[in-house]
C-alpha cells in the first residue's frame, strides 16, 4: 500500500514515544493522521507539531473509542491504517513482601494493553471493510499493534505486562486470518528497549547500562526506528499475520 494523501490513519498512544514518531512518519508521507491519547496537553502539542488531528481517547473505554473513531472519520474519512501504541508498563511481583499482586493493577494492564488494542482493531476493521480496495491484490488497509520482547522474555515483576503483550502477539495470526477475506493485513511489532518517556525518565547511567545489554547496536532503540518498520509494513503487502522483534538481538535476563 502506497503511503500518500489519499489515506487516513489513526495512531493510539500518539502523544509521545513510539506513537508520536509513527504519527510524524505517516504525516510526512502525506497521510492524514489522527492521534488518540489520554494526555490531552501533550497530544495537542504533538498533533500541532506534525500536522495531525488529536482526539482524547481512553482505549480501555468502549464509549471513548467509539467517539474517537467517529471524530477521526469526521475530520479525515475512514482510516486505512491503524497503529496501536497505547499502553502502560507497571512492575509488580506475583508476591511482594508477602502480599499478592494487586488484581486491580493486573486487570488495568490487560484492559489497556490487550483489550484496548483489540477494541481499536475491531472498531477500525468494521469501518475498513466498507472501503474499496486500493491495491492490486484487493487490499483495503493495514493494522499494526505493539507487543514487546516481554511477551517472550518477561522479567521479574512483569507478569501483568508480559501477559498483556503476549496476548497481543497471540491474537495477531487469528485476527489476520479473520480479516483476510476483506484484504486487511494485521501485524505486530515487539520492540526491545527503546527511548520511550518511561525509560528516558531514568538516570543517564541506567539508560547507558540498559543500552549496553543490547548485542548490536548496543544502545536503546529510537522511536523513529519503530516508525520506519511501520512504514515498511504498510508498504509491503506480503507482511501479514506475523510478529517482528525489533530489539537488536536482545534476550532479556530475569532481572
Amino acid at each position: 500500500m502506497q503511503l500518500d494523501g489519499s489515506l487516513a490513519a489513526v495512531v493510539t498512544g500518539g502523544a509521545s514515544g513510539l506513537g508520536a514518531a509513527t504519527g510524524k512518519m505517516l504525516a510526512q508521507a502525506g497521510v492524514k493522521v489522527t492521534l488518540f491519547d489520554l494526555n490531552e496537553e501533550q497530544g495537542r502539542k504533538t498533533a500541532a507539531d506534525i500536522g495531525a488531528e488529536f482526539v482524547k481517547v481512553d482505549v480501555s473505554s468502549e464509549e471513548s473509542v467509539v467517539a474517537g473513531f467517529a471524530a477521526a472519520r469526521a475530520s479525515h474519512g475512514q482510516e486505512r491504517i491503524l497503529v496501536n501504541c497505547a499502553g502502560i508498563g507497571p512492575a509488580a511481583k506475583t508476591v511482594s513482601r508477602g502480599q499478592p499482586h494487586s488484581m486491580d493493577l493486573f486487570e488495568k494492564t490487560i484492559a489497556i494493553n490487550l483489550v484496548g488494542s483489540y477494541r481499536c482493531i475491531t472498531h477500525s476493521a468494521a469501518g475498513m471493510i466498507t472501503l474499496d480496495p486500493v491495491t492490486e491484490d484487493g487490499g483495503r488497509g493495514v493494522m499494526v499493534s505493539t507487543a514487546s520482547v516481554a511477551a517472550f522474555d518477561g522479567q521479574i515483576g512483569q507478569a501483568a505486562y508480559s501477559a498483556s503483550k503476549g496476548g497481543i502477539a497471540a491474537m495477531t495470526l487469528p485476527v489476520a486470518r479473520d480479516l483476510s477475506q476483506y484484504g486487511i493485513r494485521v501485524m505486530t511489532i515487539a520492540p526491545g528497549i527503546f527511548e520511550t518517556p518511561m525509560l528516558m525518565g531514568l538516570p543517564q547511567e541506567v539508560q547507558d547500562s540498559l543500552g549496553k545489554q543490547v548485542p548490536f547496536p548496543s544502545r536503546l532503540g529510537k522511536p523513529a526506528e519503530y516508525a520506519r518498520l511501520v512504514k515498511s509494513i504498510c508498504e509491503n503487502d506480503m507482511l501479514n499475520g506475523e510478529i517482528i522483534r525489533l530489539d537488536g538481538a536482545i534476550r532479556m535476563a530475569p532481572r
